[in-house]
């Protein structure tokens, strides 16, 4: 049973670029939940991987489109990013037990509310200077 899956209703923002990034972040979070040990560190070093390049390019359509709301987003990308690299230095020491629990556990709520406050709020920015 998938933890993470793809739903148009909930997910789709109307922003193309965003919309595929956030498709692959639900797949790469979804493999990482029903990962193995051996399979773990790698998948979750490539979703912090994603993730970084993810929220740079987030960060830097928001600095070019005047963004309103940036530094509130900014400092949430921040927040998670600071988080996930903790997490990634004792998953590639060996401890995977919190950062399995995390994934599984507050991962998709983190990346749900996201969606739909902060994500939500920069599509309809795009849509309405017509950057969609």
């Amino acid at each position: 049973m998938s933890i993470f899956a793809w739903d148009d209703a909930r997910h789709a923002l109307g922003v193309a670029e965003m919309d595929h990034t956030h498709r692959e972040f639900i797949a790469l979070a979804d493999r990482l939940a029903s990962a193995d040990d051996n399979a773990f560190p790698a998948l979750f070093a490539t979703l912090l991987d994603h993730t970084r390049s993810h929220f740079s390019a987030e960060d830097a359509t928001m600095k070019a489109t005047r963004f309103s709301a940036i530094g509130e987003h900014i400092g949430e990308h921040q927040r998670v990013l600071m988080e996930l690299r903790q997490f990634n230095r004792s998953v590639q020491a060996g401890r995977m037990r919190m950062a399995r629990a995390y994934v599984r556990e507050n991962l998709r709520d983190w990346f749900d509310l996201h969606l739909a406050t902060m994500d939500s709020a920069l599509a309809a920015h795009l849509k309405q200077i017509g950057k969609h």
